[in-house]
């Protein structure tokens, strides 16, 4: 098989994401000092969540409407491994984490030989079959959710009850997340999956393993999912059917496109303007939906590339 080289990354390239990076760790470590910390939490959850999707469509070109069945599967899992099971908080997480991961192996299995509108809609109904089970099963609370879900304690020291502690504990694991991204995006199994989006026939031709790649690609990305959903269960203490729900499949898709596909820091800004715009706005009612549209239209009629791809394509140009 042959391999893909790896190209030297422009000086103003590395620049460019080395600023980005130290602003998203500054802004990330500062912020419980400035807004509120549940709230921060919750930006730091679903920036994740963001994050591990824009590596399945940004990258390797996929288009999943079902990965809030991740998210939510995992925050289930986790929520009940702590509260029922008495496990500790990592492990509760792992657990969430490694239910997230073998879901998007047999969903990634059965899909993956599918592309475009007919790999959207098959990861949509299986989504929408995990959201039935949630409803049915007993242990999940139905309509009323999984409530009263304990933080525990870090390592069987730090009480995380505390939302200072508990938030640097999000943060800690956010940034672990957006490493492994990070690395994998870098790697010359990134840069295939770069070459299967840009000309999947092409990458076939030089024998590559198409579905191979796209499949561990599918999986990390809700192994990740896994991981925001798991920690966002013990910020909010609770979970509900919201978090398998097709909205929020639409509303990853929403954050990534309005942060910027395709490059790293955009879905987390992305995250941050949408639930900035459905909490800072929660008393205007049903028309936060109308706000929101309007903004997305509004970035994707001026932003063709997203709002951090803009930013990135203008210092391009200064520099």
């Amino acid at each position: 098989m042959s391999s893909v080289p790896v190209l030297p990354v422009p000086r103003v390239r590395r620049t460019w994401e080395a600023w980005s990076y130290a602003a998203l760790f500054t802004v990330g470590f500062m912020a419980p000092w400035f807004v509120y910390p549940v709230f921060a939490m919750n930006v730091l959850c679903l920036a994740l969540f963001a994050s591990a999707f824009n590596l399945l469509l940004g990258y390797a070109g996929l288009l999943s409407f079902g990965h809030a069945a991740f998210l939510g599967s995992a925050a289930y899992v986790t929520g009940q491994a702590v509260k029922v099971w008495g496990l500790p908080v990592e492990l509760g997480i792992l657990a969430g984490t490694a239910v997230a991961a073998l879901l998007g192996l047999l969903f990634g299995v059965l899909a993956i030989r599918r592309s475009g509108i007919y790999f959207a809609m098959i990861t949509l109904g299986f989504a929408q079959l995990v959201y039935f089970l949630v409803v049915q099963m007993s242990w999940t609370g139905g309509e009323d959710g999984l409530q009263g879900v304990p933080r525990g304690k870090a390592l069987g020291l730090v009480s995380l009850h505390d939302n200072l502690s508990m938030y640097y504990f999000v943060f800690a694991l956010f940034m672990a997340g957006f490493w492994l991204i990070h690395r994998t995006i870098h790697s010359p199994f990134g840069h295939v999956l770069r070459a299967i989006r840009e000309n999947e026939p092409r990458a076939l031709s030089l024998g590559y393993d198409v579905n191979r790649y796209k499949l561990l690609a599918f999986v990390i990305s809700a192994g990740l999912s896994g991981l925001a959903g798991s920690m966002k269960v013990l910020v909010i203490q609770s979970a509900t059917l919201s978090d398998v729900h097709w909205h929020r499949s639409g509303a990853v898709v929403l954050m990534t496109l309005l942060g910027g596909m395709g490059t790293p820091v955009g879905p987390s800004v992305g995250a941050l303007l949408v639930v900035a715009l459905e909490n800072y706005m929660a008393s205007y009612g049903s028309w936060v939906t109308v706000i929101t549209g309007g903004v997305f239209m509004t970035c994707v009629l001026a932003f063709r590339k997203g709002i951090v791809g803009e930013i990135k394509e203008l210092v391009k140009r200064w520099f």
